[in-house]
């Protein structure tokens, strides 16, 4: 990505929008088709509304008696809706989401029916498991899975021009118990993450009851004309194009950043933010992004578990809404080569229940403790987990996006801003007197300076960027959910939290005050992590060598990062705080590399047909017009530009057809492993692709727009 939006989700656990229609239209439309805690409250005995708040915001265990009362009025909410049938919907390792319909109506004898929605069927569901991506956790013969209801989400309706249906968001798992899906593992981190944190605050006399991660999302998309779509074979199947010579106007100019948006692409993302809207989807910003025809969504701060959820209605609305509008949204980490590609920038934070940002500077120097305490155990979660968080951002899709100077490199670095990195710095070598309003300790009392959240410039080349009251990670690929790379995040900082924590009990225990345990660990911190701060350009070749140095690692592609998943450190972290057992997460490396595998030998298969179909006709076609025109006229006119050209022409076809023959017989391969197949993708199948790419370009650059079957980027990025 080339920029950033610029503090579109600053606040925490805010759900203001505006809405074109005016403020009582919006207030009226938001959130009506989502079975909120608002709904619950109109609808519901007030012991079973306490019951449901209390798992809700507290996260008190659900209390199974009150089921069969919610799933009553959530049904009767969902029959005056219009609804016919009821879904567990949930987000199995495709990255995608599932649902099986099942109708509210039952047989009752005697050709009647009932219409009832029991406890049982709200809390449970059973899909058929053995076709999803497991790992090796499920065989094909055992199919047995199951939906467990998350109250912590709310159901809503989805919309059809013919009718709609009640979605229940729902964790996916197999008959053992073990994870198939994304919800689950990140709801054992939210509570893993709480745990630590409560200890700290306690420690801190800051006593609450609950803290919760909470991320806000932008999501990059591109949206063109839908005939185009449909013309290009490697759109439709693939999600990108596979070919396609770079248009003489792309992004150079920055005339598209932030200017004013096509009255058609307007339309379409009203349609959308309005169906948002209706499933209390709180969105915020709208604008044009850097490349042409690339746009970005973004909607305000909710607690990680909803916001994924969101994310991946988001998603699927854009889809559904640009198709209404005669055009295609494509959500792909990089549809277009030589254009800026797709991300999200996943703005991560902590919150208590009261609403206290813990990394939020605050207006006291107990705050201002609290919040280094918490900052610092981000900063060291990073450093030991470099490894973990590129691997949760990792694709084939993604490759073609990190490091290339539209988005982070693969190094992983963390950026802090001027003001607050003098203090890490100082804090580093054991300095307690720096900052520019102050000291941070003397003579025993804390007097730690005022903090402002904008203590320095914006870094768009970090990966990972503190931002205010947030950190900004900044490598999540566009079409990627969110769950597991705030999985990663949740997990790395409950482990930094808890070993900090325990000094922390340690240093007091002997008799240390709170200021200085507080501090001398902050400190400590600040010096063993030290290599992961950096304030620079991370696009630089000199970056790159001086974090080698550093000993920081560069997992350049995907097989390289995966291959780390399941080293005795990451077992150890995911197996301590009961996020994944070691089974669990051998099956998420195994199914990140078939996945791999499988999509580059979609797109291998996808280029082959394109590259025999359309471009090698198009190119023949045009050699023999060369050809004819030589023979015809050669005996009188100087046709040596054309005889040139024809050579061109020729040579390239050679080029073209040797690159299918090689890719033809590399795409036959089997491999023994997952890890085999991989590695030969990368390094055989995909060199292959971009000599055929490489050859078809060129012959787009020289064959007549009438013999050109293929929509070009030209067409498909300007024309709307």
């Amino acid at each position: 990505m080339n920029a950033d939006t610029q503090d579109s989700n600053t606040e925490n656990g805010s759900a203001c929008c505006e809405h074109t229609g005016g403020g009582s239209g919006f207030e009226a439309m938001y959130g009506e088709n989502a079975f909120t805690l608002k709904e619950m409250k109109k609808r519901l005995p007030e012991d079973a509304y306490q019951s449901m708040v209390a798992t809700i915001e507290q996260g008190a265990p659900l209390d199974a008696s009150v089921a069969d009362t919610v799933a009553q009025a959530m049904q009767e909410w969902a029959l005056e809706r219009g609804a016919t049938h009821f879904a567990h919907w949930f987000h199995p390792l495709t990255g995608s989401t599932a649902e099986k319909h099942d109708s509210f109506m039952s047989p009752s004898g005697h050709g009647t029916a009932t219409i009832k929605l029991r406890g049982k069927d709200l809390i449970q569901g059973e899909p058929d498991a053995s076709s999803f991506p497991g790992g090796g956790l499920r065989a094909t013969f055992e199919a047995r899975g199951y939906t467990a209801w998350d109250p912590t989400s709310p159901a809503f309706i989805v919309e059809n021009e013919n009718g709609c249906y009640l979605a229940i968001p729902t964790a996916f798992i197999s008959w053992t118990g073990e994870s198939l899906d994304h919800k689950t593992p990140l709801l054992r981190s939210i509570d893993a993450l709480d745990k630590q944190a409560r200890r700290v605050l306690e420690l801190f006399g800051d006593a609450t009851s609950k803290v919760f991660t909470t991320v806000g999302t932008e999501q990059e998309y591109f949206l063109i004309d839908e005939g185009f779509f449909n013309e290009r074979p490697d759109l439709v199947i693939c999600g990108r194009t596979l070919l396609g010579a770079k248009p003489p106007k792309g992004q150079e100019l920055d005339d598209h950043y932030f200017g004013r948006i096509s009255t058609r692409i307007l339309a379409c993302m009203l349609d959308a933010e309005q169906r948002l809207y209706r499933l209390g989807i709180p969105i915020k910003t709208r604008h044009n992004e850097v490349a042409p025809s690339q746009y970005e969504i973004a909607p305000t701060f909710a607690d990680s578990n909803l916001a994924a959820d969101h994310q991946q209605l988001i998603m699927h609305t854009l889809r559904e809404a640009a198709r209404e509008h005669g055009l295609r949204c494509l959500l792909h980490e990089k549809p277009f080569a030589g254009i800026n590609g797709s991300g999200k920038h996943n703005n991560w934070s902590m919150s208590t229940d009261a609403g206290v940002n813990l990394l939020d500077p605050g207006d006291t120097p107990h705050d201002n403790e609290r919040f280094l305490f918490f900052c610092a155990a981000v900063v060291l979660a990073v450093y030991r987990h470099q490894d973990l968080l590129r691997i949760s951002v990792a694709s084939a899709a993604n490759d073609h996006r990190l490091g290339a100077n539209e988005a982070p490199p693969a190094i992983l670095s963390v950026f802090l801003g001027k003001e607050l990195r003098a203090i890490f710095d100082a804090l580093a070598k054991g300095d307690r007197a720096v900052g520019e309003e102050g000291g941070i300790l003397g003579l025993g009392s804390t007097v730690l300076p005022n903090l402002p959240r904008h203590s320095g410039d914006r870094n768009r080349t970090s990966p990972f960027a503190f931002t205010g009251n947030k950190f900004e990670f900044r490598a999540v690929g566009s079409s990627q959910s969110i769950s597991f790379p705030n999985v990663v995040l949740n997990l790395a900082v409950s482990e930094a939290l808890d070993d900090m924590a325990g000094e922390m009990e340690e240093r007091m225990a002997a008799g240390e005050g709170l200021d200085s345990a507080a501090l001398s660990i902050v400190s400590k911190v600040a010096g063993g992590a030290h290599p992961i701060l950096f304030e620079g350009d991370n696009y630089t070749e000199e970056w790159h060598k001086e974090a080698e140095e550093r000993g920081l690692l560069n997992l350049r592609d995907t097989v390289d990062a995966v291959a780390k998943l399941a080293s005795p450190k990451n077992v150890a972290l995911f197996q301590k705080y009961d996020v994944f057992s070691e089974r669990e997460l051998k099956s998420r490396l195994e199914v990140m590399l078939e996945q791999y595998e499988t999509h580059i030998g979609i797109e291998a298969s996808t280029l082959l047909t394109l590259a025999r179909t359309a471009v090698m006709p198009a190119a023949v076609s045009y050699l023999h017009e060369l050809v004819d025109t030589v023979e015809k006229g050669g005996r009188w006119l100087d046709l040596s530009g054309v005889r040139a050209t024809a050579n061109e022409v020729s040579a390239t076809i050679d080029k073209l057809a040797a690159g299918i023959e090689e890719l033809s017989s590399l795409a036959e391969c089997h491999a023994d492993s997952p890890a085999e197949g991989a590695a030969h993708a990368r390094d055989k199948v995909i060199p292959t692709m971009d000599a055929v790419r490489q050859a078809a370009d060129r012959l787009e650059q020289l064959v007549p727009g009438s013999l050109w079957t293929l929509p070009t980027y030209s067409e498909m990025l300007f024309l709307h």
